[in-house]
């Protein structure tokens, strides 16, 4: 548990909620429910065990603050509690709620133990790739994925190691629970591509073969599909996207469009990750207060801004 002031209002609950759900509760001396839900806070943060972190603001002493949270959820009263996540308010509640109430209202927002240990895992597992420990990764993120079987990131980081050391049969066994989910994350949408690509180029024809085929007729989309394939199963991602575009800049919707959602598959196989939301700044130059995390921008990858421009020139 940590008190909020001006001074530590961007490290501790801003750049510090960017990492773990931290819930602000409100209060005054002189309010007798807030006396009431204090130690209540105080006993669940124990009991959930680092899931999420408590911090404390005297609103007497914090005007400036619990005034513009205030105004933010329209709420005049205290205790008044704002969670907050990747650095910004997202949800609140009011009163000295029953604790079965805010167990329900945590529940909502922080993660579970489970979730918990499989975060740590993945993490675990990066810095193993970083040191060039892929076997150790993969046992890793195999433990994330028993522990978290809903964890997209997990079963994705585990798909493409496993691709990338050619357990083509094993990738293609993590991804087949997810397979058919309705809103499948848009990762793991490309992984399913890349297994295909992966069976596809076991029986695939020989690169003079297709291209012989290709050179008779440019219009042989399912050559050029099956040379692209070999491409991407080689992990050459620009040379199968080059031919997937010579697809989609003579038929768009060839096939279903299998060459554009190819495409689309190998860009969001090489474009790496966002990072987590960046603080935001605790105060202008006015003095005023700044409550919304602001997104860090990362720098762009040019092989990857180029081929993006380059399907948006075929398509449009």
């Amino acid at each position: 548990m940590i008190d909020i002031t001006l001074q530590n209002f961007e490290s501790e609950l801003i750049q510090g909620s960017a990492q773990q759900p931290v819930l602000l509760d409100i209060w005054a001396p002189w309010c007798g429910p807030c006396r009431t839900l204090g130690p209540m806070l105080e006993r669940l943060e124990v009991a959930y065990a680092g899931r999420f972190k408590l911090a404390k603001l005297n609103s007497d002493e914090q005007p400036q603050i619990a005034g513009q949270l205030s105004q933010m959820f329209g709420v005049r009263s205290i205790p008044f509690c704002v969670m907050f996540s990747q650095g910004q308010p997202v949800d609140g509640f009011v009163g000295a709620l029953p604790e079965s109430q805010i167990r329900e209202f945590l529940d909502k927002h922080v993660p579970s133990p489970d979730e918990l240990e499989a975060q740590a895992e993945i993490e675990e597992a990066e810095a193993l790739i970083e040191e060039g420990d892929a076997e150790a990764a993969l046992n890793k993120l195999q433990a994330a994925l028993q522990a978290d079987p809903n964890n997209d990131v997990a079963r994705f980081d585990l798909i493409k190691l496993m691709l990338e050391g050619g357990d083509t049969a094993s990738a293609r066994s993590v991804f087949e629970p997810v397979a058919g989910r309705f809103g499948l994350d848009a990762r793991l949408v490309a992984a399913g591509h890349w297994i295909g690509a992966m069976e596809a180029a076991g029986h695939a024809r020989s690169p003079d073969q297709l291209q012989a085929a290709i050179d008779a007729n440019r219009r042989d989309f399912d050559a050029r599909f099956e040379l692209a394939q070999t491409h991407f199963a080689a992990g050459r991602f620009t040379q199968a996207m080059d031919e997937l575009l010579e697809i989609i800049m003579r038929d768009k919707v060839w096939n279903e469009e299998l060459a554009r959602k190819t495409y689309v598959a190998i860009l969001e196989i090489i474009t790496r990750p966002q990072p987590k939301p960046a603080a935001a700044e605790a105060g202008s130059t006015k003095g005023g207060l700044e409550l919304t995390g602001k997104s860090a921008v990362p720098s762009g990858d040019p092989v990857v801004d180029q081929y993006r421009r380059k399907l948006s020139m075929a398509l449009f």
